[in-house]
């Protein structure tokens, strides 16, 4: 009884229902918006690398370094000499070194260009490594092993050939149509930048770089000469001991024969979310400001009912409905118009993930998981009930006091 009294109290203002209900999803789906895209942010970052001492590169700043070589995004200011990196593998307090060679595109994917170690010693998440959903690690030079992304965006499968692209925007009009790449291998969905790369062989960065007549006779035959690899863009260390880890820093900052750079990505990552901080606690009282006042709406939009409803509370009082009665109609009133905002909301945000994964992705390097229905925005979504409830008690004491005084009238 009590629900189609207040679904039909609703209809009946239908007009000023409407707008409310519309003033509360805007506000709750940028709080939702805010809240998600914060966490997942965070998570995505901080899966993305693990077991990495060490991040080797061109002096360009420790975050500048820790975004392009880990989480492809922006550029690389300068490379470093080859034999930098075949002095970093030769030092005794190195386990493994990854050589990695950034520059150029396919359709909006990054190209990475590395060795086969890069399969063997990366990891993610939780020291978990890389793993082939179908294929093999490339071989050849014109061999090519793709992310899960890039398969299910462009649908590619093993044998296909595909077309590398100078430079890293998603539109460019320098190809490299004289090497096309076969696709040996696919590795399995991580949830990292991994997952929108293509990863070639490192020599095959600088081979299709080269003069058209000496790339054609390598296209031709690919183990007719060998082309020695001569800059990288950075290198990615394990060391077998970690309290190593200052003396090799201080050793790699100080070498003379190349400029070089060496970061502790946790480091790295601790300046980008000081950085970040005072960003999301401006977005996030932005956004607790935004529903203070869609609720002060709601209980405006209650309070100027309250006149207009004498009559329907004095019939209620007839029927025998108690003050309390009153004061409860008014409160869930208005947690069925928060509800039914809230449930709109995580529909909107939702789709609005959707829409904007892949833009998200290539400009921001954020891969957001679109369901929103977490732990974190449960307790939002309690929280904002609890406001609206006590909103609600203004307009709820309001009517109450009507309810009492027609009781007071009628005796």
């Amino acid at each position: 009884m009590l629900t189609s009294i207040i679904w039909r109290s609703l209809i009946s203002r239908r007009k000023t229902v409407v707008l409310t209900f519309l003033s509360l999803v805007v506000s709750i789906s940028v709080l939702i918006s805010v809240d998600h895209i914060r966490s997942q942010a965070k998570e995505s970052f901080n899966r993305t690398i693990s077991g990495v001492d060490l991040i080797v590169g061109a002096p360009s700043g420790e975050l500048n370094l820790l975004l392009y070589s880990i989480f492809r995004m922006g550029s690389p200011t300068n490379n470093i000499h080859y034999d930098s990196f075949t002095m970093l593998k030769a030092n005794k307090s190195v386990a493994w070194a990854i050589p990695i060679s950034l520059g150029d595109s396919h359709h909006g994917f990054r190209v990475m260009g590395t060795n086969a170690d890069y399969f063997e010693f990366f990891k993610y998440a939780n020291k978990q490594r890389l793993e082939l959903a179908a294929g093999e690690v490339f071989h050849g030079p014109f061999e090519a092993v793709i992310g899960a992304d890039v398969v299910k965006k462009l649908g590619y499968q093993l044998g296909d050939k595909i077309v590398l692209s100078h430079g890293i925007g998603s539109t460019s009009f320098v190809h490299h149509e004289q090497a096309p790449f076969t696709v040996s291998g696919i590795i399995a969905a991580t949830g990292t930048p991994v997952d929108k790369t293509v990863h070639v062989n490192l020599a095959a960065i600088e081979a299709i770089h080269l003069p058209p007549a000496q790339l054609k006779e390598l296209v031709q035959d690919p183990h007719s000469h060998h082309h020695p690899t001569e800059k990288i863009t950075a290198v990615l260390l394990g060391l077998n001991n970690r309290f190593a880890t200052f003396t090799l820093q201080r050793h790699i900052n100080t070498y003379q024969d190349d400029r070089l750079m060496a970061v502790l990505p946790g480091v790295a990552m601790t300046q980008l979310w000081s950085l970040m901080g005072n960003i999301e606690t401006i977005l996030q009282v932005i956004g607790f400001l935004v529903l203070l006042a869609s609720l002060f709406g709601l209980a405006t939009m209650l309070l100027a009912t309250m006149n207009e409803r004498q009559k329907e509370i004095a019939v209620f009082r007839i029927l025998g409905a108690s003050p309390i009665f009153i004061l409860s109609l008014v409160i869930l009133e208005a947690l069925v118009i928060s509800f039914m905002a809230l449930l709109t909301a995580f529909i909107v945000v939702t789709f609005l993930l959707m829409g904007l994964e892949g833009w998200l992705t290539a400009e921001y390097g954020l891969f957001l998981n679109q369901n929103v229905f977490t732990q974190d925005s449960l307790n939002l979504s309690l929280i904002i009930l609890g406001a609206t409830a006590v909103t609600a008690l203004v307009p709820g004491v309001e009517a109450y006091k009507k309810a009492l005084h027609s009781q007071l009238s009628a005796k």
